[in-house]
């Protein structure tokens, strides 16, 4: 037994539902209405089955054909570059001489044994320790404005708005600060401090003024990083806190920090590879003078002043093998694991 409806009424609703039996069904009738869906589905897999060979061939290898070009040219910029320097890092070459010769693990003894080399090293911490300073700041501020506060949106292009500057641009800009005589004199001298210290020119303190300068520009990407983050947390979390009465701090510590944990560890490579790759604000600043002279800075004048390319190599490849150990470290301490805060 099965139901149907009588047909549309005159309004255009379904009619009622009436019983009908097998015996009443003209399954002549329904056989014939079926036949042309049934031709067609055998028709598409009819066509699917006869596809041509070499259609099928070309359509498995279209997406190697759109990376072609991409891997082709990675291969071509990066990893062909990255296998002549590690070449280079064991040759005696300066750079202008055709021959090349194989001097062994030579570079990489003079990297860890010449104090002039390693001891740049030291120059990192300050940038380093600024790193610190730079993710506190950022995890204030963001703490702040995640919630809606009133020109959170003005306060949020303020604090972002020093990463949009060219770092030339913003080298200039704080070279006439910290010149003898410049703004921050200035201003120093408006509440009785006629005898400022040398701002770039003490070795002493100049690299504390370059770190200072990195932490004003790179807050506002580790401002946006852990804003986006904390926003990706739900409400309804917060909500919750604020029923069984936990206070703000409790909520940073319970449901803010494990959210943003990940981007965390994110920033704390980021910070450990920047600092021991900082170039462009001592460069333009004091070109590595008074005590300033970074790795990277190091490396720079080691291929291109000394006709050193070999060492410079060497150099490099030691950098890169640190920033890589330290990412090491960090998975290790910061695995990446599903946070759940239900």
């Amino acid at each position: 037994m099965s139901f149907s409806t009588a047909g549309p009424t005159g309004t255009g609703a379904p009619g009622p539902l009436v019983t009908v039996t097998p015996d009443e069904l003209d399954l002549d009738e329904i056989t014939d209405s079926d036949r042309p869906r049934r031709r067609r589905r055998r028709k598409r897999t009819a066509g699917a089955a006869g596809a041509p060979a070499g259609r099928g061939f070309l359509g498995q290898l279209t997406p190697y054909l759109f990376i072609a070009a991409a891997v082709g040219l990675l291969l071509l910029l990066t990893y062909l570059p990255a296998a002549n320097m590690l070449w280079y890092s064991v040759t005696d070459w300066d750079g202008l001489d055709l021959d090349k010769n194989f001097i062994g693990l030579e570079n990489y003894t003079d990297v860890f044994t010449n104090p002039q080399i390693f001891g740049v090293f030291f120059v990192s911490l300050y940038y380093f320790a600024g790193a610190f300073v730079q993710m506190a700041i950022a995890l204030y501020f963001a703490a702040l404005l995640s919630s809606s506060t009133r020109f959170s949106n003005f306060f949020r292009g303020v604090l972002f708005f020093p990463y949009l500057i060219n770092g030339v641009a913003i080298g200039f800009v704080f070279l006439y600060l910290f010149q003898p005589g410049g703004s921050l004199d200035t201003v120093l001298s408006w509440f009785g401090l006629t005898d400022p210290p040398q701002w770039l020119g003490d070795p002493n303190i100049a690299n504390f003024s370059l770190a200072g300068t990195s932490v004003w520009r790179y807050t506002g990407m580790n401002f946006v990083l852990f804003l986006g983050a904390m926003q990706s947390i739900p409400s309804e979390f917060y909500e919750a806190a604020e029923i069984d009465g936990a206070s703000k701090w409790q909520q940073f510590w319970a449901l803010t920090f494990p959210g943003i944990r990940r981007i965390i560890g994110l920033t704390f490579i980021l910070a450990v590879a920047g600092s021991l790759s900082v170039f462009e604000i001592p460069f333009i600043m004091t070109g590595g003078a008074n005590g300033t002279s970074t790795f990277v800075i190091q490396t720079l004048q080691t291929a291109f002043n000394f006709r050193q390319v070999g060492l410079a190599s060497a150099m490099a490849v030691v950098l890169l093998l640190i920033v890589l150990l330290v990412t090491w470290v960090q998975r290790k301490l910061f695995p990446d694991e599903k946070v759940d805060l239900s």
